[in-house]
């Protein structure tokens, strides 16, 4: 198959990453895609390094063994605690903190930029370093915010809106005091809840979607090297998980807008 007809890859621990799949279609609808969840081992924000990078390591020869002509780390948490380019040397492969902190950067008017994040992402401070070695005059405040990702795995709609806002709220009030005019949403699942994020932070806020901002750098990446499918529409999407296909099948179908049941498997992980 020639090289720009080979789909991207992409891998996240769970649902999240889907919303990184959403970009992909919207910017680049010619690309075929196959996404790997590791729902099965969600959450990665709370392990350790060492097992984050075993399962990482994983997630790409899994990808790897499917032909991907890149591979999109739509995780903010092995972003973070990883040497990106350590993992793969093959074929050009994208996290999600840099583009978002160039994004940061140049939106923010006042200097006072947030992050929000998985209790990893947080504590490796990787954001904030990056944020920091753009502009040093920038002043970083960071949240873990852990339940947003339970909150998202485990069926979120399934909840009334205003207990989600409550909690949202709740853990979003650390930054009522640091007048912040940029809050990075520091992991993939966050676009889902977008919406209420947006209406609790209000409109003096920008939000800044780091799925979003990989995708358009992968983007340029695929351009550059001669990597980008020359079809504009059509692309196609194939999904495996490390488990619980069904739930994962009706976040997704949900999410996307369309019926993803039937083009997804369930894969052994610890085989690669």
């Amino acid at each position: 198959m020639s090289s720009n007809l080979r789909p991207i890859g992409v891998f996240d621990s769970g649902v999240g990453g889907i919303t990184a799949v959403k970009e992909i279609h919207d910017l680049m609808p010619g690309e075929d895609i196959i996404y790997f969840g590791d729902v099965g081992r969600v959450p990665y924000g709370n392990k350790s390094s060492d097992i984050i990078l075993k399962y990482a390591s994983q997630d790409i020869s899994f990808l790897k063994s499917l032909g991907v002509k890149m591979i999109i780390a739509a995780c903010g948490t092995v972003s973070s605690i990883i040497n990106i380019q350590s993992l793969n040397k093959d074929l050009p492969f994208i996290g999600v903190i840099n583009s978002a902190c160039i994004a940061a950067i140049n939106s923010t008017k006042n200097k006072k930029i947030g992050v929000i994040g998985t209790e990893t992402t947080i504590k490796s401070n990787s954001y904030s370093k990056c944020i920091k070695s753009i502009n040093k005059e920038a002043q970083v405040y960071q949240k873990a915010c852990q339940v947003f990702v339970s909150l998202i795995e485990n069926d979120i709609s399934s909840l009334p809106y205003d207990i989600v806002y409550g909690i949202v709220k709740e853990n979003l009030s650390y930054f009522n005091e640091f007048n912040i005019d940029v809050l990075i949403l520091g992991c993939t699942h966050y676009p889902i809840i977008e919406p209420i994020i947006s209406e609790v932070m209000g409109p003096e806020v920008k939000l800044i979607n780091s799925g979003k901002e990989a995708v358009k750098y992968a983007e340029s990446v695929l351009k550059n090297q001669n990597l980008k499918s020359s079809g504009t529409f059509g692309g196609k999407c194939s999904f495996f998980v490390s488990a619980g296909a069904k739930t994962f099948f009706e976040t997704a179908s949900r999410f996307l807008g369309y019926n993803v049941v039937g083009n997804a498997r369930e894969v052994n992980i610890g085989l690669y």
